[in-house]
């Protein structure tokens, strides 16, 4: 998974009123819970635009003025509910030898039959919860759609991976191919083929 560096100063008051002084200094107050202790510290807010205004998910370093380098992945986040401009953040201190949780993005690939039919792909599940050590959580979880036809549902149980475990039962729809009003039949390529060539030796005979 893809990691991005977060430089901050470590937080030596955290009452409201320091709290407030960080934010109108264009700053955002953080805490990382996980360790042996919570770690409070502040970082610019545009030092989270790669973090937070994306739908990729990343894992963070956040290097800290005295040398100290905390691993972790965003717990939580607070938007100002008129600015929307950051208030707080929560992270969660991550190891190379603990499972960890997050949420993962469904990446949808191939072209439906379902779909060139007619049909109309509907995403029910947008992102998968996901548990693993941090070395093998994945950019995103890959969906390929190429054989779905009218009707069909992808589920759980087609994406499961050795390397992580997905925190969902097997039959949660990932995603289906609904019917339309501009859907034509869904028949096999190789009926269509066999199709032709009955219809070619027919008039053949017929000749």
């Amino acid at each position: 998974m893809k990691s991005i560096t977060i430089n901050g100063s470590q937080r030596e008051s955290v009452g409201k009123v320091a709290t407030k002084a960080l934010r109108n200094a264009g700053m955002v107050p953080c805490v990382v819970y996980g360790g042996d202790k919570p770690i409070h510290f502040s970082a610019p807010e545009l030092a989270f635009k790669n973090l937070v205004y994306t739908p990729d998910v990343h894992t963070v370093v956040i290097a800290l003025e005295d040398g100290t380098e905390v691993a972790a992945i965003l717990q939580d986040i607070q938007f100002h509910p008129v600015s929307d401009r950051i208030l707080h953040m929560d992270f969660y201190q991550i190891f190379d030898d603990k499972e960890v949780m997050m949420e993962i993005p469904v990446r949808i690939v191939g072209n439906s039959r379902g779909v060139r039919n007619g049909g109309v792909l509907r995403i029910v599940t947008r992102k998968l919860r996901v548990k693993a050590v941090p070395a093998n959580l994945p950019d995103f979880i890959e969906v390929d759609i190429s054989e779905m036809k009218i009707g069909a549902k992808m589920y759980i149980a087609t994406v499961k991976s050795d390397k992580f475990t997905i925190l969902h039962t097997d039959n949660t729809v990932i995603c289906q191919v609904r019917t339309s009003r501009t859907a034509v039949a869904d028949v096999d390529d190789e009926d269509e083929d066999s199709a032709e060539g009955e219809g070619e030796a027919s008039e053949a005979a017929a000749e």
